[in-house]
């Protein structure tokens, strides 16, 4: 109830974007599903009929869940941090983190993995604190490229590791449901900053964790 009553708040520009913009006032609740009214009818169907009377209703509780990341600050989670790593210097590496975003363009799911990985410098963050930094990126509107970018530059910004890489691994359903229709097809995106992108045995060691390099020797017949 607490996240909902927040998400009633006129929202805030958001953190961790370099575009974000002040799109003014929030429409009401009721403004909203009104909208919805209006998309059932433009697919021609009748929104006061007895299976669709409570769907406006719905679909603004579920976009509240969906895009909640509009509201909150990413770098509020990595704020926390712990040094006694009894001089911890490889890798930590947090894998599969499974997230639900939705296309900027057509508002489809976009529906994969994250992997997570950076070189501490003199500290560490809870890893649950990985996955809600993931979350806020992907409950927004997003093309993969930049979530991905986000999610590494917001970790750099704050931890300031030797280096980060983040792969995000997805199938668009923008694609897979509608235009093309090729289910099969699933996209690959990464970014790699600081010891990630200048050292190739510090990128090839996260890119093996992670299992990548042999996807890459399945898929090219090795």
């Amino acid at each position: 109830m607490d996240k909902i009553a927040k998400l009633n708040r006129r929202p805030k520009a958001r953190s961790g974007s370099a575009d974000s913009t002040d799109a003014g006032a929030r429409p009401s609740r009721a403004e909203a599903e009104d909208a919805v009214r209006t998309l059932i009818r433009w697919a021609g169907d009748n929104p006061a009929r007895e299976g669709l009377a409570g769907t406006p209703a719905r679909v603004v509780r579920a976009y509240e869940e969906w895009f909640s990341g509009n509201f909150e600050d990413p770098q509020e989670y990595l704020r926390r941090t712990f040094e006694e790593v009894a001089g911890y210097d490889e890798i930590v590496l947090l894998r599969d983190i499974r997230f639900e975003s939705h296309c900027e363009h057509h508002i489809a799911p976009i529906i994969g993995r994250v992997h997570i990985g950076y070189l501490p410098r003199d500290r560490v963050v809870g890893i649950s604190k990985l996955v809600r930094l993931v979350d806020v990126y992907a409950k927004r509107l997003q093309v993969q490229e930049k979530m991905t970018a986000e999610i590494a530059k917001c970790l750099n910004i704050v931890l300031k590791p030797f280096g980060v890489g983040v792969v995000v691994e997805a199938t668009h359903e923008c694609m897979t449901t509608r235009g093309a229709h090729r289910p099969e097809v699933s996209m690959v995106t990464s970014c790699m900053l600081g010891s990630f992108r200048t050292r190739a045995e510090t990128r090839n060691e996260f890119l093996s964790t992670i299992n990548l390099k042999g996807v890459a020797r399945r898929n090219n017949g090795d």
